[in-house]
């Protein structure tokens, strides 16, 4: 998080790879427990059985192929190791704990003989967690997620969650970032109360131990150039070598760590490693460096410091001033862990913390990478970090959803070690079953048609009684006008419909829903052909209960043309454009990617060809009903047959409202009667044309397929593989993997 990737990624540090799945020694020794436990107690054994026999083939098959990724539709379970968790006695299911192995852990740390069972009736201090973002960025839906788990463990066992930002690259932060952090964090309904902390609180302190760890021989500063340093380095089939630099004296790499310090150098010359072991199968104990110089002013410190800590380092030593006892982070740090425990065990840190990881949170049509969103936000794709199409927390708040919507979806997936990408039909539905039950019903007619009813009298207006929510009479009702002409939706009509479409016709029959049944005699174009106008008729015994002799399928909303105002609408859809297997990718490389590269990486420029030109659809001749025009910013409403909305934040308070659409409904029976014949159209029509395009892309050489693209890319390796962007600049590694496994594809179909 707080280092820089560039500094990272020139000396070698890989910035992305496979996130291997490891049990962690709690989990291996609670299963030992439970399978010495007596029969009688199986009951109890069994929450603590599941991690020790969960069953980690995908991680098996990781340092190959890269984590499994599981496509997720339905809620997971929340027990250890989620859909690759192994079997429980059938006599003894387990309880589902609402933070799933985790509280096991906690659980056997609290335990007569745990780790840190002398806290247990410690009120109020119980266990320490804490939520430690870098202000880089806003928050996103990922991290709702982390601040749920760690204030939620807190809060349960009587213990406290600190709120700490990791602001140890003043390159990248902003007061702003930590001023909307707090306020996401509030949102979400915890509280931090006075344990709010900064990593430039501990800079003195963390500058004292990069020193003793200098004086003891355990760290140096090396002065490679960076292309000697990442050669040096090795990678993962290539075992590192040693700097030339690595023998130098503490007592010469002290001064000049306090040169470094006074300013005597510029960014890049000079850099403090650990003493790890650069023969170490593990990338992350190679040496890592500890102390870059950054001649940046800080938000906080100012001007004090031209050298900063990176991430690696820093992060570990805040937790243990803190005196946190459960660090709990991604998945992506497990690698990490063992330079983590090397920092704790080689400075004079009485009680070191723990780490612990769980699978980040992956949704599909949501982009969790910060870089990417700060691209979006840079190039005026969105309004802002607050655009209602981002998947940052002020940018669902803005479209109307609702924190215990979020934290209902976050705990209905439960806590895994599993990789996961989770289907956005699940936090749709959460969305709806938390506001459906609250929402006001209204008559909005987005996409207008007008209906002039010609057998009603002019100048006559009546008021109809509107429940506002069908299933709760305590919510009241309303008054609606109706008159001569009303508005309909131009979807309402269709002028040559098959006989399963229920709404309005030539010659049909539809219900004015709390009115009338209208019949259309007549329909008027314009000079191009388009519907303008319907002139219909009505059947005055029709409006409050139907003859028994009359049967009407369809019913459909309306408002009347002079008691109606007229309103701007924005609906939404999915900010990247869809693609089959894009949200489980970005799942796999998210995942192994180290949280440095999330903040600072560059994103290609290609990415934003990915964006989805009908993200945003602006609707602004919406007809709204009277009810409506008291409304103010963040107000919610369910649009009869067209969804839920809020009022924008920005609504002016004078002249046409702004509406978003939060989420549609999900389609009636009848709707999906009416659409069934049109939907198995398109069905044939686009297996025709994926059938085609498959086809045609079994003609394309794999050593062609990139050498088109000259506006992307400068370079190819001999497979015809990217390896220059357009600039003439190196391609990260990252981006060269991922076009190497579109090849790989392009390869097999092109054989095939």
């Amino acid at each position: 998080m707080a280092s820089k990737i560039s500094d990272l990624s020139r000396i070698g540090i890989p910035i992305g790879g496979p996130a291997t799945v490891l049990r962690l020694p709690e989990e291996v020794e609670a299963a030992s427990e439970a399978a010495a436990a007596p029969p009688a107690d199986a009951a109890k054994a069994a929450p603590s059985k599941g991690p020790a026999v969960e069953k980690q083939t995908a991680a098996k098959a990781a340092p190959s192929k890269g984590p499994a990724v599981e496509k997720q539709t339905a809620p997971a379970s929340a027990a250890p190791g989620g859909a690759a968790g192994g079997s429980l006695p059938s006599k003894a299911p387990a309880e589902k704990k609402t933070f799933g192995f985790l509280q096991e852990i906690i659980d056997a740390d609290l335990a007569k003989g745990g780790r840190v069972a002398q806290r247990k009736d410690m009120k109020g201090d119980v266990i320490r967690t804490r939520f430690p973002p870098e202000p880089n960025g806003y928050l996103h839906i990922g991290h709702a997620k982390s601040i749920t788990i760690n204030f939620g463990l807190a809060e349960m066992y009587g213990g406290r969650c600190h709120l700490r930002f990791d602001d140890t690259n003043p390159a990248a932060e902003e007061t702003e970032y930590v001023d909307s952090i707090m306020e996401d964090v509030k949102w979400l309904g915890f509280d931090w109360g006075e344990h709010l902390y900064f990593a430039s609180d501990y800079f003195d302190q963390l500058y004292e131990w990069a020193e003793l760890l200098i004086k003891d021989g355990k760290a140096y500063v090396d002065s490679q150039p960076s292309e000697e340093m990442k050669k040096n380095r090795g990678s993962v089939t290539v075992l590192g070598t040693d700097s030339r630099f690595r023998t130098r004296t503490p007592d010469e790499s002290l001064q000049l760590f306090r040169d470094m310090r006074a300013g005597k150098y510029k960014e890049g010359e000079h850099i403090v490693r650990m003493k790890g072991d650069m023969k170490s199968p593990n990338m992350n104990m190679r040496d890592m460096p500890i102390y870059r110089i950054l001649h940046k002013h800080h938000h906080r410190t100012g001007d004090k410091w031209c050298i900063y800590p990176l991430y690696d380092f820093a992060h570990g030593q805040e937790d243990s001033i803190e005196g946190i006892t459960h660090s709990i982070c991604t998945l992506e740090f497990e690698a990490h862990k063992e330079l983590y425990e090397w920092f704790t065990s080689n400075l004079p840190i009485k009680t070191p913390p723990k780490q612990f990881e769980m699978a980040r949170l992956n949704v599909t049509t949501f982009l969790t990478s910060k870089r990417k969103l700060l691209k979006l936000v840079k190039a005026k794709v969105v309004d802002g970090w607050d655009d209602p199409r981002m998947s940052t927390l002020s940018g669902m708040r803005r479209r109307g959803v609702t924190p215990e919507a979020l934290k209902k979806f976050i705990l209905k997936l439960g806590v895994t070690k599993q990789i996961a990408v989770t289907d956005v039909a699940v936090l749709e539905d959460c969305i709806r079953e938390d506001l459906d039950p609250v929402l006001p019903r209204r008559m909005v007619v987005i996409n207008p048609l007008k209906v002039v009813i010609e057998d009603y009298p002019e100048g006559k207006v009546e008021e109809v009684e509107a429940a506002n929510h069908p299933s709760n009479p305590d919510m009241g009702s309303r008054k609606i006008k109706f008159s001569r002409v009303v508005f309909i939706e131009q979807e309402d009509f269709r002028e040559d419909a098959p006989d399963s479409f229920f709404r309005l016709k030539p010659g049909g029959e539809v219900k004015l829903r709390y009115s009338y049944v209208i019949t259309c005699k007549e329909v008027v174009k314009d000079k191009s052909g388009n519907v303008t106008q319907l002139t219909c008729t009505h059947d005055p015994a029709t409006r409050d209960e139907m003859p028994t002799d009359r049967k009407i399928k369809g019913v459909i909303h309306w408002v009347s043309e002079k008691h109606c105002s007229t309103n701007t609408v924005r609906l939404y859809d999915a900010l990247l454009k869809p693609e089959a297997d894009a949200a489980q990718q970005q799942a796999e490389a998210e995942a192994a990617a180290p949280a440095e590269e999330d903040a600072e990486a560059d994103v290609a420029d290609d990415f934003l060809k990915q964006v989805n030109p009908n993200s945003l659809t602006v609707m602004t001749d919406a007809k709204c009903e009277e009810a409506m025009s008291s409304c103010k910013p963040m107000d919610r409403f369910q649009f009869e047959r067209n969804g839920l909305f809020v009022v924008d934040k920005y609504s002016p308070s004078t002249g046409p409202m702004v509406f978003n659409r939060i989420i549609g409904l999900k389609e009636s029976g009848l709707k999906k009667e009416e659409n069934k014949d049109s939907a198995a159209r398109s069905r044939k029509d686009e297996q025709a044309k994926q059938a085609a395009e498959k086809e045609a892309r079994k003609k394309l050489d794999p050593k062609q397929m990139f050498r088109s693209e000259t506006d992307l890319y400068s370079k190819f390796d001999d497979d015809g593989v990217p390896t220059h962007g357009a600039d003439g600049e190196p391609l990260p590694k990252s981006r060269i993997k991922k076009l190497k496994t579109e090849w790989e594809k392009q390869t097999k179909l092109f054989a095939s």
